[in-house]
């Protein structure tokens, strides 16, 4: 493990507290959804005010917190799954291709449970089964990436030797080596 005083700020408080307060809401939603009651329904705002502070930050945040300096091109990420998968892949200090296209994905999720879960109460929409089975399918679509999600930072945690989960918590990573991609 690396010298401790050599770790750099990456994830800022802001970026940080929504990812940890996301995996909260997340948890609470699925907790709730087969119960009656507005808690679900609140939860689930709740969780969709989350995804529109981390949009926002992401114009204003520190270079990390930025979907400018982490989402790469399709052609870009696919070579760098291919690295991934020879274990070549180069450490990245903040999101890596995947992880940056994997936090857009989980957003779009969280967006989208939000946009169903409220359209199922309009007056349009009310009594349809349908919208209804969107609304799960896209909760499990969610559920399994959230499963990717973990399973990519077991693999990149391992892969390159750092702890990325303390990393989110304490928004520190060591500091760049020769290779790294800052």
């Amino acid at each position: 493990m690396k010298n401790k005083q050599t770790d750099v700020p990456v994830w800022d408080l802001p970026v940080r507290l929504v990812h940890w307060a996301q995996v909260c809401a997340i948890v609470a939603a699925w907790i709730t959804s087969g119960m009656t009651g507005v808690a679900h329904e609140y939860i689930g705002y709740g969780a969709g005010a989350l995804v529109l502070l981390r949009l926002v930050w992401s114009g204003i945040g520190n270079r990390y917190a930025k979907f400018a300096q982490f989402l790469k091109s399709p052609s870009a990420t696919l070579a760098y799954l291919r690295l991934v998968v020879t274990s070549k892949a180069p450490r990245y200090i903040g999101h890596n291709p995947l992880g940056g296209w994997m936090a857009v994905a989980l957003l779009s999720c969280v967006g989208l449970l939000v946009l169903t879960g409220w359209a199922m109460g309009t007056d349009m929409l009310w009594g349809y089964a349908w919208p209804v089975r969107v609304h799960v399918a896209i909760a499990w679509a969610m559920l399994g990436l959230i499963g990717l999600h973990l399973l990519g930072v077991v693999f990149t945690s391992w892969q390159h030797r750092e702890n990325l989960a303390r990393a989110m918590i304490s928004g520190k990573k060591p500091v760049p080596e020769p290779g790294d991609i800052d």
